[in-house]
C-alpha cells in the first residue's frame, strides 16, 4: 500500500536481548545491514505486519518475544532518487514506518533466516544499541536514530542508556 505522497506503508522490527543488544541482519547477498522491516497490506493492521514479517524474515512467531511497544506515529524516509521506480504505478518515493521494539524471550535458536522461499537476510548478529546508526545505508539513518531514541525508555527504563547514546 502506497499512501497519497507516494509512501509505502510500512513496519520497522527492533529485536532486543535481555542484555540490550540489538539484532542486526545482513542483506542476503549484499554488504548491508539492517533491522527487519516490511511492507503493509490491505487491511493488515501494522501490529499484524509485525508479527507476519518477524516470521517471514527471522523466523520467530508471538510467542517467542514480547512487544514492549511502537513509535507513536509514523516515521518517514525517502528514496534516494536511483532506487525511485518510475514506470510502477503508483510511484513509492520512500517509507513510512511504524517502528515496533520486541525483546526476545525464547532461545537464539529460533531466530532462523532460511524459513521463507525468498531470504530477506543471510547472517544475523547482536549489536550494541547504538552501533546501527553507524552502519545502516544513509538515507535511512535519521528515521533509525529517531526510532531507536524514542524506542530506548522500553529497553533502558530506568533511563541509563549506553555510553554512545546520540541524541
Amino acid at each position: 500500500m502506497i499512501d497519497s505522497d507516494g509512501y509505502r506503508f510500512n513496519v520497522g522490527i527492533i529485536l532486543t536481548n535481555p542484555g540490550g543488544q540489538l539484532l542486526w541482519a545482513r542483506r542476503i547477498h549484499q554488504d548491508a545491514w539492517q533491522f527487519p522491516q516490511g511492507g503493509i497490506r490491505e487491511k493488515e493492521t501494522p501490529e499484524q505486519a509485525m508479527y507476519r514479517e518477524l516470521n517471514e524474515e527471522i523466523g520467530l512467531q508471538p510467542d517467542h518475544v514480547d512487544v514492549l511497544g511502537a513509535t507513536r506515529g509514523w516515521l518517514r524516509y525517502r528514496l534516494p532518487e536511483r532506487y525511485v521506480r518510475r514506470h510502477q504505478k503508483p510511484v513509492c518515493i520512500g517509507q513510512k514506518q511504524v517502528w515496533f521494539m520486541l525483546r526476545l524471550v525464547s532461545e537464539e535458536r529460533f531466530v532462523r533466516l532460511d524459513l521463507s522461499a525468498t531470504p530477506e537476510f543471510d547472517n544475523w548478529r547482536w549489536v550494541d544499541y547504538w552501533q546501527p546508526l553507524q552502519e545502516v545505508v544513509s538515507f535511512k539513518r535519521t528515521v533509525y536514530k529517531k526510532a531507536l531514541n524514542e524506542l530506548a525508555p522500553l529497553v533502558f527504563p530506568d533511563g541509563v542508556r549506553p555510553r554512545s547514546a546520540v541524541r
